[in-house]
């Protein structure tokens, strides 16, 4: 069957698990070209060879979004397997909440290399093809904690408002040939609330993701983004669940 999404060339970043593994595997099944990047290399060849049996037209490599030569590195890698970059999913990112006078500084660095610096990586490597193509599109995951701030998050909201930020000045810059998306996901399944090391704040998300959406919610959006004809720039969609207030 022949979709909209057909022969795009995906790369995204964070495929190993969550968002980024769920949209792999949808996009993939609709006949996309998908190139996934992690530091979890076990699971991405696990998922590589699973989605290949089903007629998948895959890759991975190796990526650590806070090096800027392996985020190029994951770009070039995409060129030279299928000759083009239609759409860059910069999905990677951590969440390891606590309240500031925790002091947990090393935890705040790494949500500011990941979540801020990963993104503005994929942005360096992926917006010099797109404009030498005269097309492409970034799809940029914020959070609903990018639009209101919570107690034990404010690192990690800073980190998610910043993704809007730096999403819409792309947007504005780039012109009418790329176009630039932000998915702004409520509670949703994914191993971020693994990264917590506070004891309180990681057994205040446990009940709080009990009303969790799946993975597959956020990769629906994801694929409606990228399936608008060219001339439509889908800039935002927040997706939430129904029950949650958040």
């Amino acid at each position: 069957m022949t979709t909209d999404i057909q022969g795009k060339v995906v790369a995204i970043t964070g495929a190993s698990s969550g968002i980024g593994e769920a949209t792999a595997r949808l996009l993939a099944s609709q006949g996309a070209k998908v190139v996934m990047g992690a530091r979890r290399t076990d699971r991405l060849e696990a998922l590589t060879g699973e989605l290949r049996t089903k007629g998948g037209e895959v890759r991975y490599r190796p990526l650590d979004v806070t090096k800027r030569e392996d985020v190029e590195g994951f770009v070039d890698f995409t060129l030279k397997e299928f000759g083009r970059l239609d759409v860059l999913i910069n999905n990677a990112g951590v969440m390891p909440l606590s309240k500031l006078e925790e002091l947990k500084v090393d935890e705040w660095n790494r949500m500011i290399d990941v979540n801020i610096r990963g993104v503005l990586h994929g942005i360096a490597a992926g917006l010099p093809v797109m404009k030498r193509q005269k097309s492409g599109q970034f799809i940029n995951l914020s959070s609903i904690g990018g639009h209101a701030v919570s107690p034990t998050a404010a690192v990690y909201c800073a980190t998610k408002f910043a993704v809007m930020a730096i999403s819409e000045g792309l947007r504005q810059e780039v012109g009418a040939d790329i176009r630039v998306t932000v998915i702004s996901p409520g509670v949703t399944q994914s191993e971020l609330a693994d990264t917590i090391s506070d004891p309180a704040s990681r057994e205040y998300m446990r009940e709080f993701r009990k009303d969790a959406i799946p993975a597959d919610a956020i990769a629906r959006a994801i694929r409606y983004a990228i399936s608008q004809p060219a001339d439509v720039d889908v800039s935002e969609i927040i997706i939430r669940p129904t029950s949650s207030p958040y």
